[in-house]
């Protein structure tokens, strides 16, 4: 059954489904299966994509989405669409013609969500991560407050439907919901979150803003060249998973992704495998106990896989909080 019967209302009243196809893998990867994946996923019953500019695969998923709907298997309202406004973007000047870009290359109108990547900014031009002649990034310093300014005017102009923030802690999304003369707020907040990083804290700062929070990594993660820690345990090897999967008869996956939907996050699961893309839908399927629900609280160890460590000395890095 496709998604669309299973959404949360934003608090600008669209709808988004709570379970979403994660596009992000190694770009080599990617460029090659992203089309391919984008269709397998739709046809399963995906109807929330998630990519960015960053992921260089907006015009395979745009060429995957426009095939999906030109055959009839779904309409462009049943789609759900979010892209992101990379950190070489952030000056205010720079925020609509990145969209634009973004639009261009997905050959259509409008994107359903368009977000801030990081609230860390990095030097404009071409290059997408801008490194000096040592190999240290170069930041850039901006006013996150314009920056959403110039996000609320693409909603403003129907480029996107809704606006939301990612990776931003909880003072970040405090400046911003502070801000004078705030027109939209964000609508969501995307974060790594799994039951090794459950976010507690967090989730409950963004519900009690009427914000949702979307969960990226959520089984886990791939090794990504200086974003990740090194040699972190694999998620879904954990005992508890496993043992909750025999008791569910599923995957440990659909473990950590019903979790996800059942504590009200909605959840990114990221596949280029046609089986598990298909398997991943199950997640709507079942429901565990409170009880259960408990036991994957208990392996929170506040361990992040994807820690961006090139960005830590940025004024702005969220993860010192």
């Amino acid at each position: 059954m496709p998604l669309k019967h299973h959404g949360v209302k934003l608090n600008d009243g669209h709808f988004m489904p709570v379970l979403g196809f994660g596009t992000a893998t190694d770009i080599k990867v990617a460029q090659n299966k992203a089309e391919e994946a984008v269709k397998w996923a739709i046809d399963a019953g995906f109807r929330h994509i998630d990519c960015a500019y960053v992921y260089c695969i907006e015009e395979e998923v745009g060429r995957a989405i426009r095939s999906k709907i030109a055959d009839g298997t779904v309409k462009r309202e049943d789609i759900f669409y979010t892209s992101k406004l990379w950190m070489t973007f952030l000056q205010p000047e720079l925020v609509r013609p990145a969209l634009e870009k973004s639009l261009k290359k997905l050959q259509l109108d409008y994107v359903d969500l368009y977000i801030i990547h990081w609230p860390t900014a990095l030097k404009p031009g071409e290059e997408l991560l801008p490194k000096d002649e040592h190999g240290k990034s170069m930041f850039d310093t901006v006013d996150l407050c314009a920056t959403w300014e110039a996000l609320e005017k693409c909603k403003d102009a129907g480029l996107t439907k809704s606006i939301g923030v990612s990776n931003f802690n909880c003072k970040q999304l405090e400046m911003i919901l502070n801000k004078p003369g705030l027109k939209h707020k964000p609508v969501c907040n995307q974060v790594e979150c799994h039951p090794y990083l459950n976010q507690s804290k967090l989730l409950e700062f963004c519900k009690s803003n009427d914000i949702v929070m979307v969960a990226y990594s959520a089984l886990g993660s791939q090794q990504f060249e200086g974003w990740h820690k090194k040699n972190s345990p694999p998620l879904l090897d954990d005992p508890v998973l496993n043992a909750l999967a025999e008791k569910y008869k599923r995957t440990p996956a659909l473990i950590a992704l019903c979790y996800q939907i059942q504590r009200g996050v909605v959840v990114l699961a990221k596949s280029y495998n046609e089986k598990r893309i298909k398997e991943n839908i199950q997640a709507l399927e079942f429901q565990m106990t409170s009880e259960d629900m408990k036991i994957i609280d208990g392996l929170n160890r506040n361990m992040r896989y994807i820690s961006a460590d090139f960005l830590s000395d940025h004024p702005n890095y969220p993860f010192l909080e």
